[in-house]
């Protein structure tokens, strides 16, 4: 390194932050990381309870995750190893539901080929499918005026039933958003680059890690390789303009800075850019819980498959929309499930126990395993603030402030995608670049 080498500070060491570090650090830029937690990753971070290393919330990453996989690469992490491939499925538990699994096929024939073979669809369902997927490839996946996901499906008379086990799950895993107050828009950004692009994108893989390892700590390191450094729990409170750079307040100590990529969620971000800018946008965001439920079952206790959809019934107290069987993806989580409850406000309001209990009760009547209804603990984890609410029409910041030396990351900046890891990575790749494009 020579002493013209810039000075990069990124605030926030979630994948947005973890991806503008890696970006910058590749570059040749000196990196410094700032972190408030103990441990990297953000809202898709490693925990531990019971022993065991846990996530904070159960993720699916798509094949389609292009920036995400790359990034992973060029750290040392092998995305073969580290997560296990499925074909795009939808099953739900044995008897209910629907079997819908695309086979190895170029596209789109992997999706016809799943269609005609899907058990739990009438003619009437595939058909309605078929057309669908039809028109939106016709309108190139692009409306004219933005709507919710329930006004785009009744335009194009989407059964009941299709709704009920393909889109409304579909929409509420993507977007953490109910399809009633979603963008179609953004839900349609994702089905085309996942149904509509190669077969490959449209996989699903699924951590075999937890989630700091499957990129957060690796970028870390990759970061010191290149004469960088993370400083966990270090809390910015305070950033200034000075001497043609920034200086950046924590509880400890001053740092300085020649660039920033603010990689915070957007809360912490408006605090520390409202003394400097208009921080209006980032302040209209409002936002949506996810929440994790952890069985742990004897160690013999396996799931069909790796993963079901459930069918959610907040009338019947049937919250969980996907159940993870965690000891198909790592022997040391034998007999442990992970149930994930996506736009989980209604579902949190009676208390971690009392959710705890439901799951439990329902996983025994969708498999129809009584012995599910008791498991020997369970740990309900909440991300009040998981991803912001992705309604129709939402303006949301761009990742360029009114400094040229200062920039926005995280999955709540201005793209095509909903708040997912991909479009978090794909935030701090922008940002990075923008910064290093001043340098030319």
């Amino acid at each position: 390194m020579t002493d013209a080498a810039r000075h990069t500070a990124v605030i926030g060491a979630g994948w947005a932050g973890c991806a503008a570090a890696v970006e910058l650090a590749a570059a040749g830029r000196v990196v410094t990381l700032f972190e408030a937690a103990r441990t990297p990753g953000g809202r898709a971070r490693q925990v531990t309870f019971h022993g065991l290393s846990l996530d904070n919330g159960q993720h699916i990453l798509l094949g389609a995750y292009r920036d995400t996989l790359r990034l992973m690469r060029q750290v040392g992490i092998d995305p073969d190893t580290a997560m296990l491939r499925l074909p795009l499925q939808m099953r739900y538990p044995p008897g209910s539901g629907m079997d819908f699994v695309a086979p190895a096929l170029p596209a789109p024939w992997h999706l016809l080929v799943a269609l005609w073979r899907a058990s739990g669809l009438t003619r009437t369902d595939k058909l309605a499918l078929m057309r669908f997927s039809s028109a939106a490839r016709w309108m190139d996946w692009h409306l004219n005026t933005d709507c919710s996901v329930t006004e785009l499906l009744a335009r194009f008379d989407q059964t009941a039933t299709l709704v009920q086990l393909m889109w409304r799950p579909l929409c509420i895993a993507a977007l953490n958003t109910p399809p009633e107050r979603a963008s179609a828009q953004v839900f349609l950004n994702v089905l085309k680059d996942s149904l509509g692009a190669r077969r490959a994108s449209s996989d699903m893989l699924l951590p075999r890690c937890d989630l700091s390892s499957l990129f957060p700590d690796q970028a870390a390191r990759y970061v010191e390789q290149h004469h960088g450094r993370l400083l966990a729990g270090t809390r910015i409170t305070g950033i200034v303009q000075q001497d043609g750079g920034w200086q950046l307040a924590s509880a400890a100590t001053t740092h300085h800075a020649d660039d920033i990529v603010l990689a915070t969620d957007n809360g912490n971000a408006a605090t520390l850019l409202a003394p400097l800018t208009d921080v209006s946008a980032l302040q209209a965001l409002n936002h949506e819980p996810i929440t994790t439920c952890y069985l742990q079952y004897p160690p013999d206790r396996r799931l069909p498959e790796p993963f079901h959809a459930l069918i959610d019934d907040p009338q019947q107290q049937r919250w969980g929309q996907f159940v993870f069987d965690r000891g198909q993806l790592d022997t040391r989580h034998d007999g442990l499930f992970a149930v994930v409850v996506s736009a989980s406000t209604e579902a949190i309001a009676a208390g971690q126990a009392t959710l705890a209990a439901a799951i439990a009760q329902q996983l025994a009547q969708a498999f129809s395993r009584p012995e599910l209804t008791v498991p020997i603990w369970s740990q309900v984890i909440s991300e009040k603030r998981a991803t912001f609410s992705c309604t129709p029409g939402l303006l949301r910041p761009d990742h360029r402030t009114a400094f040229a030396s200062l920039m926005l990351a995280g999955d709540y900046t201005a793209s095509a995608y909903p708040a997912t890891i991909e479009s978090a990575v794909r935030s701090g790749v922008t940002a990075a670049r923008a910064l290093l494009a001043n340098d030319e």
